[in-house]
């Protein structure tokens, strides 16, 4: 079976950033969806018009601008943030961005920042397959593998 990629929609209003962008997380073995405004990114996440109905689609990375015509990166997280459920620490960080990169992007960036989603990714795993033991744990009796249990030893 195929490893999954990483899936990464990056966001910029300048044409050869997004293709630098495009190229560089290609490289990095990212699955790469380029849109020009920030409106385009509402639009593919199913967001757009205040819709609030968010796609179901994979997105593990959303790379943004700051300073776009129309809708800034900044104002992007914000609209994102008031759909999908983000945490975040101060200004782009406050509104949802776990990390940021300065242009011009280097590809230590981007395989820092892969690093680091694949990290988050794989504790997300862990929680969720850990939730999963204990329900079965909660429903499912424990018993020794070396004494039988007691309705067992009666029959």
């Amino acid at each position: 079976m195929a490893k999954e990629l990483l899936h990464v929609l990056a966001v910029d209003d300048s044409n050869t950033d997004r293709k630098v962008i495009e190229r560089l997380l290609k490289v990095s073995a990212f699955k790469v969806t380029v849109v020009d405004s920030g409106s385009r990114a509402l639009q593919y996440l199913g967001l757009e018009d205040d819709n609030n109905t968010a796609q179901d689609l994979k997105v593990n990375l959303i790379m943004t601008d700051y300073s776009m015509p129309g809708m800034t990166g900044f104002e992007l997280l914000k609209k994102i943030k008031n759909s999908i459920n983000f945490e975040g620490g101060y200004l782009c960080l406050k509104e949802g961005a776990e990390d940021y990169l300065l242009k011009p992007v280097k590809l230590a960036d981007v395989t820092r920042l892969k690093d680091s989603i694949l990290k988050t990714v794989n504790m997300e795993i862990g929680q969720i397959q850990s939730q999963k033991r204990k329900r079965n744990d909660d429903i499912l009796p424990v018993s020794s593998p070396q004494q039988p249990t007691q309705k067992l030893a009666r029959l």
